[in-house]
């Protein structure tokens, strides 16, 4: 590290990046000349004795210490070793958990780096709900091989609840309807099997969705969409796909998303 400075130095210490205790020192800083003051991050912190060596160079300068440190133990370290220094401190985290001690029901979790773990498992979430809304229905054969699940199944299967579902776990998925008139994207065939889920229903069960569909749009539910006859025939086109490519199957019938969801996040881990 370097020595003096001829600017105030203000020196944070993180057990994470520091980017937290940062932002909090250049807001107060912006209520002088900020430009007058030299930061110095110093990240990860996870011992007393890289505290101490901070701590030496800081007296060596006109300079303070920010810091956000979860562990008490370590706080204390560059309480007592700011004091002996006669280094002014401000504390960046300990306060607001102190409050929060007194509200909450549990012990604190007191891991480093945890709010960027957050906000990190956040944006995974978003991308992952937007490769879902993007690759949905086959629009885009090129997310077969992109996807962590595809979920293959004749119309009503629950192909897109259960892609937005698993979206929302963090799981990048794709969907492709299975239709006796269109040839699957070769795209299909090139993903691993345990990487597809095919969806199966009872024929009855399905028609039944198939006319509330139907009905809902304000077209005639005995159209050949709903029929029995088309309805056998889908489900066993989309079974010789589904056996031809050796993938896992479930049954969806009279089963909520989020207990097909739940089965297909097992088989996935799994494989």
């Amino acid at each position: 590290m370097s020595a003096a400075s001829e600017k105030p130095v203000v020196y944070i210490i993180s057990d994470s990046i520091g980017e937290t205790a940062e932002f909090v020192i250049k807001a107060a800083a912006s209520q002088y000349d900020s430009e007058d003051i030299e930061v110095r991050r110093v990240p990860f912190i996870s011992d007393a004795a890289k505290i101490i060596e901070v701590l030496e160079e800081a007296a060596q300068a006109n300079s303070m210490v920010a810091y956000t440190l979860v562990l008490p133990e370590l706080r204390r370290v560059v309480e007592l070793e700011a004091a002996q220094r006669n280094i002014p401190t401000a504390d960046i985290m300990g306060p607001a958990m102190e409050a929060f001690a007194q509200i909450m029901k549990k012990e604190p979790y007191l891991e480093p780096g945890r709010v960027r773990r957050l906000d990190e498992d956040y944006f995974r979430r978003i991308a992952a709900v937007e490769f879902a809304v993007k690759y949905d229905d086959g629009k885009d054969p090129r997310g077969l091989r992109l996807a962590e699940v595809v979920l293959i199944g004749v119309s009503r299967t629950s192909k897109t609840p259960l892609s937005m579902y698993l979206a929302h776990r963090r799981l990048m998925v794709a969907n492709l309807p299975l239709v006796p008139e269109v040839e699957p994207p070769e795209e299909l065939f090139w993903v691993p099997s345990e990487r597809i889920v095919g969806l199966m229903i009872n024929p009855v069960q399905l028609r039944s969705i198939r006319q509330e569909r139907l009905n809902s749009l304000g077209l005639d539910a005995q159209a050949d969409y709903a029929s029995m006859g088309r309805i056998t025939a889908e489900l066993e086109y989309a079974r010789r796909i589904m056996e031809q490519i050796g993938c896992t199957v479930f049954d969806v019938s009279n089963k909520a998303v989020e207990e097909v969801a739940n089965q297909i996040m097992q088989v996935i881990k799994g494989g």
